[in-house]
């Protein structure tokens, strides 16, 4: 799962919208003694690593990397993460009742406020994220391909990611029916483990 698709599936509070983002940026463990940050973070980060589990095992998604031409096999998750996110953006009035733009700009402003408490590597990230809209550019193909090129450049190793929007668009219809009949059980799941107080 990437960005958008956490941030959605977070809880309608900041602590936990921070945390769901920060589960790519934070590795190790969450006691006190190991991390600043608060209990609502953490646990936003012990959500976000549950649903990445969850994803990673789940057949429709497992189906989805396979639809992927071998030549990009070791960046599939990659690309299938950011096309279920295009999708998201796409389908957003299936899944919340708040306009994408408004969620977005929300999302924008958390990060504003807070920045002082994330990670020196994501408070570099963030104008630029800002800037270029990275969330709200996942709705059109040119922006999904832009993340992509910008990927690749990030990457130290020769890669081929930046064409890797051509596998979006070469199986599209495919891989929208099955962000479509995942998101919903991503989103069940979520709810079991909060109604469970599971998360651990």
């Amino acid at each position: 799962m990437n960005y958008l698709a956490h941030l959605l599936l977070a809880e309608n509070s900041t602590e936990s919208r921070i945390g769901n983002l920060l589960g790519d940026f934070v590795k190790g463990g969450l006691t006190p003694s190991e991390t600043p940050y608060s209990d609502g973070i953490i646990q936003g980060i012990k959500t976000h690593r549950k649903v990445d589990r969850f994803t990673d095992s789940h057949p429709i998604y497992i189906r989805s990397k396979r639809r992927i031409d071998s030549g990009y096999q070791r960046f599939s998750g990659i690309i299938i993460d950011m096309s279920y996110d295009h999708f998201l953006a796409n389908h957003w009035a299936l899944f919340s009742d708040d306009k994408l733009e408004d969620f977005v700009d929300n999302i924008y402003d958390i990060l504003k406020k807070n920045e002082q408490i994330l990670p020196e590597r994501l408070q570099t990230v963030i104008p630029i994220m800002m800037a270029e809209d990275w969330l709200g550019s996942y709705r059109t193909l040119e922006g999904i391909g832009l993340t992509f090129a910008r990927l690749a450049r990030r990457l130290k190793r020769n890669n081929n990611l930046a064409t890797a929007g051509d596998e979006l668009v070469n199986n599209y219809s495919e891989l929208e029916l099955d962000f479509l009949s995942f998101f919903p059980e991503a989103i069940a799941y979520v709810k079991t483990i909060r109604q469970s107080h599971s998360i651990s």
